[in-house]
């Protein structure tokens, strides 16, 4: 069996590395010279806590951009609809100017026909 004071060393040095890494995440700020476990762990928790704050907002602001975007799409769907809808009213208008620049008669008679 292994002795328990090497053991209980080892879990020491394991948990200084974990510290000095979490030093290393945590913005200590200007006194980021010696501090206590107990300081870390309560930057670490505030700087967590302000991490969660951040993130609620941006998802936040996601859903709140995701429906205006649905918003924003079915105003273009509906501008799309009324454009080929006054394209085709456009194409027919066209398609009547020519039959009259071939010198057709148009579709509501000449002028000969209504006082005839």
């Amino acid at each position: 069996e292994a002795d328990p004071a090497v053991c209980s060393r080892c879990r020491r040095a394991q948990l200084r590395l974990c510290l000095e890494r979490l030093k290393g995440l945590v913005p200590l700020g200007a006194a980021a010279g010696r501090h206590t476990t107990l300081s870390l762990l309560t930057r670490a928790r505030l700087h967590i806590q302000k991490l969660e704050d951040q993130e609620r907002r941006a998802l936040h602001q996601i859903e709140q951009l995701q429906r205006e975007q649905r918003h924003l799409q079915r105003q273009l769907e509906k501008l799309g609809m009324e454009r080929v809808r006054i394209d085709s009213i456009g194409s027919s208008l066209s398609s009547e100017r020519s039959d009259s620049d071939r010198g057709e008669s148009p579709r509501w008679g000449t002028a000969g026909e209504r006082s005839g």
